[in-house]
């Protein structure tokens, strides 16, 4: 478990890094890969951030490779969690499920985040995502959400729209 900066602040953001292509590392033209160090502290690190925060990583997986036994894993470090305010960076394509798993989880502020495209990498949404997570952890009441593309979701109406690569609310028509 790591612990960085440390200030006088009452709120204290926990993050839990589960995998997913925010930490993925391309060995090639997106076929071989490895799930990575958590890429959470060095985007914090670069955004020059000024709010204490804690970083465990719970996984090392492909969302697509998560299992029920994986989203308990998470659920239970979760509850057992003294945080209040949690952010979790999970991949995007089961992110949906874990969302719903952990919904019971009534006395915190908990938000996931991913990205489309990995976080070392120079397009990589991975940055805002972040920072909208931090925002939107610290704003919004007890409950569970997933933030993406610059939205709050609320993870029974939302959907990922595979040809968009982007999250919308649930039975969004393409046009």
């Amino acid at each position: 478990m790591k612990a960085r900066r440390f200030q006088k602040n009452k709120m204290l953001i926990k993050i839990f890094t589960v995998g997913g292509t925010i930490d993925k590392i391309y060995f090639d033209k997106k076929s071989k890969y490895q799930v990575g160090e958590p890429a959470v502290d060095q985007v914090l690190k670069e955004a020059n951030i000024n709010f204490a925060y804690q970083i465990e990583s719970i996984l090392r997986k492909d969302s697509l490779d998560m299992t029920d036994d994986d989203r308990q894993l998470i659920f239970d470090k979760i509850e057992a969690d003294d945080h209040k305010y949690v952010i979790v960076t999970h991949g995007t394509d089961t992110i949906i499920a874990t969302a719903k798993k952990i919904m019971t989880i009534r006395d915190k502020v908990i938000v996931l985040t991913g990205a489309i495209e990995p976080a070392r990498s120079k397009s990589s949404d991975a940055p805002f995502n972040i920072g909208s997570a931090v925002a939107a952890v610290q704003l919004l009441p007890v409950g569970v959400y997933i933030v993406m593309n610059g939205r709050v979701f609320d993870p029974n109406r939302v959907q990922k729209n595979m040809e968009l690569n982007s999250f919308e609310e649930a039975g969004h028509e393409i046009l």
